[in-house]
């Protein structure tokens, strides 16, 4: 009788430990199946990116937006676009409402360097970095700036004319928004090589904020006050389509040789056209794809090397337009 209930006891304490180990043993699965399912998420979660235009109400920041679209699409990413329309307030209130989202990243595109600094703030103070295109934020922090040397830019232009004009002439200037550091740039960049030609004289530099209606009216006031005028710099080419209008209007076509910058679509076709002598490309819709595809790269771990990224500027003409303009 006590062998039997020996070996009852042994049998007992065996299944016991039995028990114990398949517990274990599923647990382990269970917590392996957890950690399977928790890594897949992570490498599967859609990211979410917010886009804050300063316009879609001009070609450049359209090829822009849709760069960033192109972008989006390739890698899979959501997109919520606002357009702030040319207003600072605006765009601010824009960042707010994006910022309600649950945003991994978000894309600034500034309507006014010093002005967007509250809303780069804010987005810092809730934990979602920033990356600035085009033109730059004066303050708060973010990833990384990706734009154009505007500086260089300016020069560019300011070279073409003195080799266009021979080093002399009556020259004008169309400047964009003054508030933002693009304009303030291509403006020094410009009149840093003007400055160093004395046989160029000023007889008009005044601002048309990247708008080409109000260009053409501003062109069309330079042109009647200044009987001759030899050549034109705008600082984009929305611009230099407005002042390209004035100048047909008034019949002085072959009298100017005008510049604009951006490489924007009727700008080029006015170049193929034979309407317009020259543009400074700064492809806009590489510069929103860049954007976009260094957002994800930031996102996925990749180390930031660089705090701003220069793209590379180059003039167009009649002669070299088809070989640098492409959107492949």
């Amino acid at each position: 009788m006590k062998k039997v209930k020996k070996m009852l006891a042994l049998m007992l304490a065996a299944m016991l430990v039995l028990s114990i180990v398949g517990c274990s043993q599923d647990e382990k699965k269970d917590s392996e199946n957890e950690s399977s399912t928790s890594e897949k998420t992570a490498e599967d979660k859609v990211l979410h990116i917010g886009l804050s235009m300063n316009t879609l109400n001009n070609p450049f920041f359209v090829d822009v937006s849709e760069g960033v679209k192109k972008g989006a699409e390739e890698k899979g990413v959501e997109l919520s676009i606002t357009d702030a329309q040319n207003d600072p307030s605006k765009q601010q209130t824009d960042v707010e409402n994006l910022l309600q989202k649950d945003l991994d990243l978000i894309i600034i595109d500034p309507s006014d360097s010093d002005a967007i600094i509250a809303a780069v703030e804010a987005a810092n103070k809730k934990g979602v970095p920033v990356i600035t295109i085009d033109r730059a934020s004066n303050g708060g922090e973010v990833v990384v700036h990706i734009g154009f040397d505007a500086i260089y830019s300016g020069t560019i232009a300011g070279s073409y004319l003195v080799d266009a004009l021979g080093g002399e002439g009556k020259i004008v200037e169309i400047m964009g928004i003054m508030g933002t550091n693009v304009a303030q740039d291509r403006s020094a960049g410009f009149n840093s090589i003007v400055s160093e030609t004395p046989g160029f004289e000023v007889v008009a530099a005044q601002s048309a904020n990247f708008d080409r209606a109000e260009a053409m009216s501003v062109m069309e006031n330079i042109l009647q006050a200044n009987p001759e005028i030899d050549g034109v710099y705008a600082a984009n080419d929305e611009m230099a389509m407005g002042a390209l209008e004035a100048i047909e209007g008034a019949g002085r076509l072959d009298e100017i040789v005008l510049i604009g910058c951006d490489a924007i679509d009727p700008a080029l076709e006015a170049l193929r056209a034979g309407r317009l002598e020259a543009t400074i490309a700064e492809p806009p819709f590489f510069l929103g794809k860049n954007a976009l595809l260094y957002a994800v790269d930031y996102l996925n771990g990749k180390e930031v090397e660089e705090k701003n990224i220069i793209m590379d500027s180059k003039l167009v003409t009649p002669e070299n337009v088809d070989e640098l303009i492409t959107k492949e």
